[in-house]
């Protein structure tokens, strides 16, 4: 199929489908095929809001069940059965084994509007203004959203100033023995710091867009410290580190921290469809009626699914320890990478199957993905010059799948650091995309 139609008819906006230009028409699993029969592998997994793949039958099929039996749709924020049934779930499967007792609110559908939501909410409890966010963090490109997110080209498109948040050092951003939440607690203790007392802290446990940065569990523990004891609330944006992409359902369990606020969307409705939510400790849950709405917060077909999704998966143990066991494989083949190309990759990033190679070279980084996709495999980027090969793939991945993919992102590895000439890299790719096909 010609692309033409999205050429002449799309915004330019579009960023996807410029670095994958297939037009894709069935996908299952961890494998998408393009309209002329192409299977690919999908590494990217729709941002992080695929974690249990595409199309998995444990949700497909209640989904079609509901649909078919002229079940409600849209229900605004009206108590529904799929509603009720997502909360009932979520308390026994979620909350009561964490020993959380948050309520939820259900937000607009997108990530970004359930930040936002946390954000005025702190704002309204505390009766202060000022959100501290972290260097490299990215929490949406909505106006308050993008007050905390650090990245200049998503800033620049905002249109006016960006207001209400200051920026604090995450773990490791800034090198040596300096400790930035020692920093950020003088700071908070110092009248005459500068820094407006914050109503909120607002991070993430592992950096996805801003390059894979993942927070160390004393740091976390020692930042849920300082707001505790400084009574400043601590917002935890989990949209595309949580729903088991690190492990466990919640990024931050492992640190033992227990966050004032916690957003969540991309995988939480399991299928792909648009839900996201804001969880409240009871203690903060300040709202008036409809202070903050939103026409599609009612998406019971998501309830539907993500239902389904947390019963299947997230009743026991069991699927942790699986995701865990893939997490290993994925560090394995990842690890023996930074050895075997010392120079050019400098480091493994991230945590659980939230992974990627950091290039020395932004470009040499934008090749592999590149050529990663002529041979089959979805791969993006992200960190600040998008030098991070970001591996995103459902955490349902077969190891058959996962040593497929990663042995292609090591040949083209190979190919890209040991070859100059762009030419030959061409012809390596069209040899391999023929071997695939065949």
């Amino acid at each position: 199929m010609s692309n033409s139609i999205f050429e002449s008819l799309e915004s330019e906006v579009r960023s996807y489908s410029r670095a994958f230009p297939k037009t894709f028409s069935k996908a299952v699993g961890t494998e998408i095929w393009s309209v002329d029969g192409r299977r690919y592998l999908d590494f990217l997994a729709g941002c992080g809001s695929l974690n249990y793949g595409h199309n998995p039958p444990e949700l497909k099929e209640p989904l079609i069940e509901y649909i078919t039996s002229d079940s409600i749709t849209q229900g605004l924020d009206m108590q529904t059965s799929a509603k009720e049934r997502l909360l009932q779930v979520l308390a026994d499967n979620v909350f009561r084994p964490r020993n959380l007792d948050y309520v939820v609110q259900f937000t607009g559908p997108t990530g970004t509007n359930a930040v936002e939501a946390a954000m005025k909410l702190a704002r309204r409890v505390t009766g202060r203004t000022n959100i501290v966010c972290f260097t490299n963090g990215y929490h949406g490109v909505s106006i308050g959203a993008l007050a905390a997110t650090g990245n200049q080209y998503n800033r620049g498109a905002a249109g006016l100033p960006l207001v209400g948040t200051t920026f604090m050092p995450y773990d490791g951003y800034v090198s040596g023995d300096f400790n930035s939440l020692e920093y950020f607690s003088q700071l908070v203790g110092d009248k005459s710091s500068g820094l407006d007392y914050p109503a909120a802290v607002l991070v993430e446990t592992v950096q996805g867009e801003g390059g894979l940065n993942a927070a160390s569990m004393e740091w976390l523990k020692q930042l849920q410290k300082i707001c505790n004891e400084k009574e400043i609330l601590l917002i935890v944006d989990d949209i595309q580190a949580g729903c088991g992409r690190t492990g466990t359902f919640f990024s931050f369990e492992p640190a033992g921290i227990y966050p004032d606020m916690v957003t969540l969307s991309k995988s939480f409705s399991g299928y792909g469809l648009p839900l996201s939510a804001v969880l409240l400790k009871r203690s903060v849950d300040k709202w008036k009626p409809a202070e903050h709405n939103g026409t599609f917060r009612g998406n019971n077909h998501a309830f539907v699914t993500a239902a389904a999704a947390i019963e299947c998966f997230w009743s026991s143990d069991i699927f942790s320890a699986e995701v865990e066991a893939a997490s290993w494989r994925v560090d394995t083949w990842l690890a023996r990478m930074v050895t075997k190309f010392e120079g050019d990759v400098v480091k493994l990033k991230g945590r659980g199957m939230m992974r990627g190679l950091q290039c020395a070279d932004p470009a040499k980084a934008a090749r592999i993905t590149e050529m990663a996709f002529d041979h089959g495999v979805i791969i993006e980027r992200s960190g600040p010059e998008d030098e991070v090969i970001k591996l995103l793939m459902p955490i349902t991945t077969s190891a058959e799948q996962i040593d497929e993919g990663l042995d292609i992102l090591e040949y083209c590895c190979q190919q890209v650091f040991s070859s100059n000439n762009d030419e030959v890299i061409k012809v390596v790719a069209e040899e391999r995309v023929l071997q695939h096909v065949m």
